[in-house]
């Protein structure tokens, strides 16, 4: 994720947040089914669920209904500090499929962009996969292994972002670290990414309220003295006009809490502990603008699957992450990745060092990315187990013309790596995406993960 704030990107309108469970609401999380591979037509059904993450829930009162937070500023008298706060705030159990847009069935997940509820109109929202117990996240190491998903996006214009990605959170939420934290990973606690977000309303068991500043373009968001950091692995990133892929890296393990420079904030973008910027691949941005799209070789217009593999040192779990292979299939067809074609650079068609060093050379990018520890750390953060997110969002930071236009604006489109997708530069604004495209959904179906070779 692209945006220097990334999750005020997301923006919703859930009226409150918290770190006590509620009762007033049951949480029941919807059923989606994957496959586990171990060969070639040898995959196991697994029964899962999904939980939506705690910044989008109804944040009251322990002892009543009485908002903590409302529109983007806390109420005072419950939350006079952190601690009081979580103490004092329960998030509670979530309509997903009448207040947030969120639906399942067997092995498909719908997340629609705008719903209007029965009390609220809700945008976007953001789910991760909880493990077959349904009390904790399912945890992922994808070493030496491959994740493949179909996608449906055919409904996805300029400016929206149908994301399926992985960050290092604690499995249970925060709770085992963090004994304010009483509610978990059931109602969706602990969330960080490498963009250390600040928009995040409990971070480590306390609520964010410190230096609150409401935001000045979303009237349900704001930020606090602190953000929330760890690795972050996007396998897709995307809407119908294009897509990416793309690691990023922490100078830190599992999921951190950081303040001041740590967090790489605006001038300091490349001072803090996480690579904000990633190594991607976007085909458009690598000199391909015929692959992805709709009516291209992969044609957005119809639902295909994305094959992502990570391959390693000696092909085995215990190697070193090396690579990064992308491959899709549509209409029975298996359509290898699109390769690389920018002047003074080699042929790519896949992430490797190699050419996260060359693309950040060719584009005058800083190199982040491999400065931070490149592929090897991102292995190391598949090793300690990593979280299964899927969302749909707007961004009020950037207008998402990181992924699908001419971005950043104060640089010449022919330019070597600026210009990202066909979308125009005007494309994007949070209020008119909201308002023209309401029906908005990605589709995420399919879900299966195993040995290379085994999931397509």
């Amino acid at each position: 994720m692209f945006p220097a704030v990334a999750l005020l990107a997301l923006s919703y309108f859930a009226i409150a947040y918290g770190q006590q469970a509620g009762t007033l609401t049951a949480e029941n999380h919807p059923k989606l089914s994957i496959q586990q591979c171990t060969g070639k037509n040898q995959c196991q059904t697994q029964q899962h669920s999904v939980v939506l993450d705690s910044n989008w829930r109804w944040l009251h009162s322990v002892s009543g209904s009485t908002n903590c937070y409302t529109g983007n500023t806390w109420d005072t008298s419950l939350c006079p500090d952190p601690v009081t706060c979580s103490k004092n705030c329960a998030l509670d159990g979530a309509d997903y499929s009448g207040t947030y847009g969120i639906t399942t069935s067997g092995n498909q997940l719908s997340l629609k962009f705008v719903t209007h509820g029965p009390y609220s109109t809700n945008i976007g929202s953001r789910v991760y996969l909880m493990d077959s117990s349904d009390q904790n996240y399912q945890l992922f190491n994808l070493k030496n292994q491959e994740f493949t998903f179909d996608v449906d996006m055919s409904k996805l214009p300029c400016g929206l972002n149908g994301a399926l990605y992985f960050v290092e959170m604690d499995a249970d939420g925060g709770v085992s670290r963090f004994p304010n934290n009483k509610a978990g990973a059931r109602y969706g606690t602990g969330y960080c990414d490498t963009q250390c977000p600040h928009d995040i309303k409990f971070i480590n068991g306390e609520a964010n309220i410190l230096g609150w500043a409401p935001s000045a373009s979303d009237p349900n968001a704001g930020t606090g003295q602190y953000g929330t950091c760890c690795n972050e692995m996007d396998v897709w990133e995307a809407n119908s006009m294009g897509a990416a892929v793309t690691p990023h890296v922490c100078s830190v393990q599992g999921q951190t809490r950081c303040s001041g420079n740590d967090c790489g904030d605006g001038d300091n973008r490349y001072g803090g502990i996480c690579d904000k910027d990633g190594c991607d691949f976007n085909s458009w941005r690598m000199g391909d603008q015929t692959f992805l799209g709709p009516g291209k070789t992969v044609n957005t217009n119809q639902k295909f699957t994305v094959v992502t593999q990570f391959l390693t040192s000696n092909n085995q779990t215990s190697g070193t992450l090396s690579e990064i292979r992308r491959l899709y299939v549509q209409n029975g067809q298996v359509i290898a990745n699109s390769k690389t074609n920018i002047p003074g650079m080699a042929s790519y068609d896949s992430i490797t060092d190699a050419f996260c060093n060359a693309q950040k050379q060719a584009f005058g990018d800083t190199n982040s990315f491999e400065n931070l520890g490149g592929l090897k750390q991102m292995g190391a953060a598949f090793d300690k187990g990593m979280v299964l997110v899927m969302s749909i969002w707007d961004d009020h930071e950037a207008q998402m013309l990181w992924l699908d236009s001419d971005y950043p604006l104060d640089k010449d489109p022919s330019q070597p790596g600026v210009s990202r997708g066909p979308c125009p530069t005007t494309s994007g604004e949070p209020t008119d995406v909201e308002s023209q495209s309401p029906d908005a959904t990605v589709i995420f179906s399919n879900i299966k993960y195993g040995p290379i070779g085994s999931t397509y």
